[in-house]
């Protein structure tokens, strides 16, 4: 029965490139032969796991596989169980056991490297976020070396190739295992992976390349944006190592709870008191809104907890000049204290309704309930 490199690699069908790499390194890792217990299961397991690497890890081999589903003509069981590897197989795989530059994620030596991003928190109010609102924040970050542009050397000088590494960064070496030759990578301990000495370091910088600054700048927050936004100021990160682009500054929003209005995307919701008279006979009243107050025409005979919707008088929307609704939900209000003659009307009104109301004394119905 044919093998399921799905299976091997537990991995679903429709599993993206990075998920079938991902679930490749850490199968490799686990049942590398120089970790593993027992090793010659560990041998097995992990000949089996790079063969269905070989074969997923390439787009027209995988192709060829999920059409067929057979490895591809010389592909799959090749002696070792290791051909048509690439740079991003065994050798990301072996940097990462044996400390190559792989493992640390970073780039090749040599080049500029672009700044670290950012991320700066700020909290607005519902009313900044429903008018926008520019915001001046601060803080520090790395800038590149005005003194030496970024290069680490002082001024005149120049950057000299590792002789060691002989500029890549890193120093190879091959080992032999019972699974064939293998060749790993350690960062050179000479140069710390940079691939370049600097003799005669800036003075601003001390070779670095990069100097803490503070800044200050503006951020104009636009109409709309919710909790979670994110405004993206591109170069305001750190600087760039050895004159490498600046990373992006990302300002996240917060927006604070408001004490009267309840946001669910772009629609407000609000909660109105009214009478008991505006309810049973119907009224024009005045709803505040964000943007000012506006008439709101209540139906006779509106309950309480009624909603009644207005267009277009929520949150405005980032992209569009479209807003969202107001929801005014209206809730009857009891009056705690009646004059005489509000209490009078009141009972004059439940008799030619048909309500009973009880107008004995409290003496009275204290006597009736001990009456025999």
């Amino acid at each position: 029965m044919p093998t399921d490199y799905y299976t091997v690699l537990g991995v679903r069908r429709e599993a993206t490139e990075t998920d079938i790499k991902r679930a490749y390194r850490d199968l490799a890792r686990k049942h590398h032969p120089d970790v593993a217990a027992d090793k010659v299961v560990a041998e097995a397991r992990f000949k089996e796991i790079n063969e269905a690497y070989e074969i997923l890890g390439d787009p027209q081999k995988r192709q060829h596989y999920d059409r067929f589903g057979t490895a591809p003509n010389g592909a799959g069981g090749a002696p070792g169980g290791f051909s048509g590897f690439g740079a991003d197989g065994f050798t990301d795989i072996f940097d990462m056991f044996f400390g190559g530059r792989a493992a640390q994620g970073g780039p090749r030596p040599g080049g500029p490297q672009r700044g670290a991003d950012l991320r700066y928190d700020v909290q607005i109010t519902l009313e900044e976020a429903f008018r926008g609102h520019e915001r001046e924040i601060s803080f520090n970050h790395l800038a590149q070396c005005e003194t030496c542009s970024g290069t680490g050397a002082r001024p005149g000088t120049l950057i000299s190739r590792c002789d060691r590494c002989a500029g890549t960064g890193s120093m190879r070496s091959v080992r032999q295992t019972p699974l064939g030759q293998f060749v790993t990578q350690t960062t050179c301990t000479k140069c710390n992976g940079e691939g370049s000495i600097v003799p005669t370091p800036c003075e601003t910088c001390r070779g670095q390349g990069r100097v803490e600054r503070a800044r200050t700048l503006g951020v104009k927050i636009p109409a709309g944006v919710d909790n979670g936004s994110r405004i993206r100021i591109s170069g305001s990160g750190e600087g760039g190592a050895r004159g490498g682009q600046a990373g992006d500054l990302y300002v996240y929003l917060t927006v604070v709870q408001h004490e009267r209005f309840r946001r669910e995307g772009n629609d407000l919701y609000v909660d109105v008191p009214i009478t008991f008279t505006h309810a049973a006979l119907g009224a024009s009243i005045e709803v505040e809104a964000l943007d000012g107050p506006l008439a709101l025409q209540l139906a006779a005979g509106t309950q309480s907890g009624s909603t009644y919707r207005v267009r277009g008088k929520g949150m405005p929307t980032v992209r569009s000049a479209a807003r969202g609704d107001l929801l005014a939900t209206v809730h009857v209000v009891v009056p705690t204290r009646l004059s005489r003659k509000e209490r009078e009307l009141l009972e004059e009104y439940a008799r030619v309704s048909g309500d009973h109301i009880d107008d004995r004394t409290f003496f009275d119905r204290v006597k009736d309930a001990f009456a025999p």
